[in-house]
């Protein structure tokens, strides 16, 4: 059995970071950082 389990791209979540990035650093308490210098991507 795996350690790491496989994990699929919830659509949802990836539109609204895609669109909105800064949302991600607001759900993690870092609403300062700049989110144009990080590219978001999600694998399949």
């Amino acid at each position: 059995m795996p350690l790491v389990a496989s994990m699929k791209t919830d659509v949802i979540f990836y539109e609204l970071i895609k669109e909105l990035p800064q949302i991600f650093f607001e759900l993690i308490e870092k609403p300062e950082t700049n989110p144009n210098i990080y590219t978001f991507t999600a694998r399949e």
